[in-house]
């Protein structure tokens, strides 16, 4: 897939500005604080409908501007699409092809990306829910079903969790806590299922990426760490079951700490390379090596699952990498990926490396060729 337009009105710091996309490698020049990464979180959110810097779509909307729009004509195998998405302070709207989606589920996955910014570093050491997050994005970009769930299950944790906070121990109402307890586990065990079959596909890419930029010299294994005992094998009876089961060992704790105590919103994940956690004891290198395996492996993966590869965003990594970092993910997304990539100056990039690339300059909200 590519995108050969976007067009931004009221976009953070972009009035209004239109760009022809169509090259395979878009390269994004200037200083900082000129709106390099906005253009990349534009198509982010275009294809995911939030961004990864914000979850308050307010900061999205330029100064004294009551909504802002983004647009983009992609081009996939099966014909092109052109998206619209415009966010107010009253909610957002989408459309595919002048046709407004129903539900947001509906439109994300027309436009598929993968990101990587310096932060990325944070999935390998950060906290679990930075962990959470980016499964759950990932997920969602190709399994629209599994944000259904999501959004079915946040529904049900949030009134169980006001519930648990006004319940006097001793004192529960059992029939309610028995609907919500039987509601929790019906959507928690899709979303275990589906991100235990993810990281399953992720890691099979991610461990063969890892092996050829180390040289064979690292081993990479990614490890999901449910919140109640669960086998992956398992199918979907036995694991809510299992999830029932854990509701009611940790009832009486719950309800002391007025909060929902297992499912997937506590769930974690963990990688390893030869054997020892690369959150504990890997280096930064190994740490930064980790992240780009990850990228590279969604990529892939995404490949695998529809048919066509994402679109690549680069913020501002290609200066963080070595030689031979920056050589791999290079040569990986040259031929295959369209990619959009931001930096500071062109002296950082590898340039010769790159082909059907085109350069454009950004200096306080405006962009030149």
């Amino acid at each position: 897939m590519r995108l050969t337009k976007i067009q931004l009105q009221h976009y953070r710091n972009y009035e209004q500005i239109e760009l022809a996309t169509d090259s395979q490698v878009n390269l994004f020049v200037g200083r900082n604080a000129q709106g390099k990464t906005n253009l990349l979180e534009a198509i982010f959110v275009l294809a995911l409908t939030k961004s990864h810097r914000t979850s308050k779509d307010k900061e999205l909307i330029g100064w004294q501007a009551s909504e802002a729009r983004i647009r983009g004509e992609v081009e996939k195998r099966y014909g092109p699409l052109t998206l619209d998405l415009s966010l107010s302070t009253q909610g957002k709207k989408a459309k595919i092809n002048g046709l407004e989606q129903r539900k947001l589920s509906e439109f994300i996955g027309s436009l598929n990306v993968v990101m990587f910014a310096p932060e990325d570093l944070e999935i390998v050491k950060g906290t679990p829910g930075i962990r959470r997050r980016f499964l759950d994005m990932e997920i969602g970009q190709v399994q629209p079903g599994y944000l259904h769930a999501l959004g079915q299950y946040s529904k049900v944790l949030m009134q169980r969790n006001n519930y648990l906070k006004t319940a006097a121990p001793g004192n529960a109402n059992q029939a309610m806590m028995d609907v919500w307890n039987m509601q929790l586990a019906e959507y928690g065990v899709k979303i275990v299922k589906k991100r235990q079959n993810f990281l399953e596909k992720l890691q099979k890419w991610a461990q063969h990426i890892h092996a050829g930029i180390t040289a064979g010299g690292e081993e990479l294994t990614i490890v999901y760490r449910p919140s109640f005992e669960s086998d992956p094998t398992e199918d979907e009876t036995i694991l809510f079951e299992q999830f029932m089961i854990k509701l009611t060992q940790v009832k009486d704790q719950e309800l002391r700490r007025g909060m929902t105590l297992v499912g997937p919103h506590r769930d974690d994940m963990a990688f390893f390379i030869n054997g020892k956690e690369a959150a504990v004891y890997g280096s930064q290198g190994q740490q930064r090596t980790t992240a780009l395996s990850l990228k590279l492996a969604e990529i892939e993966l995404i490949h695998e699952e529809i048919g066509e590869y994402p679109l690549l965003l680069l913020d501002d990594v290609l200066s963080e990498l070595d030689q031979h970092r920056q050589t791999q993910l290079i040569e990986t997304f040259q031929s295959k990926v369209q990619t959009f990539i931001t930096t500071t100056g062109l002296e950082s990039v590898n340039i010769s490396k790159l082909h059907d690339s085109r350069v454009y300059q950004v200096k306080d909200g405006h962009v030149e060729q």
